[in-house]
């Protein structure tokens, strides 16, 4: 995120502290402390999440609250065990299997729904309530495997950004397709027509995950950049 995500440890009881506070710096203990940070809705990332709902003008100020919400439950319900850590000098890889709700086929059905049923969406009946509520129904999981790459830099262990595919995993939006904004859906006929002629919409959309989507991708960075930067990983969230 953009300020330092940190987890305190209690290591006052202890008088080695270099010993005690090396505890912490491993590649293990590091990749834990990132996870950690959405499962225990770290400060930082509610507010990267709030203030990138905030900018969003297409949704209401009652529906950026739910959608804070939402997500927030997301993250306290993401699952993860440590499965394998390899260190090789000032290199390391943390292997780890994340377990969260699948939001993707939830998103691709309702955007194709709005497709072809947008009379029924007005400034009252929203299509970011309806989505919403299609998102909330979901209760299927995926576990995904992550490999998390760091580098030691002055004596610290730091992680590398994570990818765009390994972001939408933690933030349940791996799988989307590519017709999934306001606009796209919004768009005339002729650019429906033109975004399935393209090869993107046969694969996750590189660019854009809706609003949703835009919010995890803006918050994935921000975690990535302090815990790289701040000691404590180089990432950012994404949101459906």
């Amino acid at each position: 995120m953009k300020k330092a995500l940190c987890l305190l440890l209690a290591i006052g009881l202890f008088t080695g502290c270099s010993c005690t506070a090396n505890m912490g710096n491993t590649p293990t203990k590091k990749v834990e402390e990132y996870l950690n940070k959405y499962q225990t809705n770290d400060d930082d990332v509610v507010s990267d999440l709030n203030d990138v709902l905030t900018n969003d003008v297409t949704l209401t100020d009652d529906e950026r609250v739910s959608y804070s919400d939402f997500m927030k439950t997301h993250y306290q319900d993401m699952q993860y065990e440590i499965k394998d850590e390899t260190i090789d000098g000032d290199s390391a890889t943390v292997t780890a299997e994340v377990t969260v709700r699948n939001y993707a086929d939830a998103i691709n059905e309702a955007n194709n729904y709005r497709l072809n049923n947008a009379d029924e969406f007005t400034d009252t009946n929203t299509f970011a309530n309806y989505r919403l509520d299609r998102l909330k129904e979901v209760t299927n999981t995926e576990t995904y495997t992550i490999t998390f790459y760091l580098n030691k830099e002055d004596d610290e262990w730091k992680i590398e950004n994570l990818t765009d595919d390994d972001l939408r995993k933690l933030s349940g939006m791996y799988g989307v397709t590519n017709v999934n904004t306001t606009d796209d859906i919004n768009g005339t006929a002729d650019n429906t027509t033109d975004n399935n002629e393209t090869d993107d919409t046969e694969g996750v959309d590189d660019s854009s995950d809706g609003l949703i989507g835009d919010a995890i991708d803006d918050i994935a960075d921000d975690m990535t950049d302090n815990n790289s930067s701040d000691n404590t990983s180089d990432n950012k969230a994404t949101t459906p």
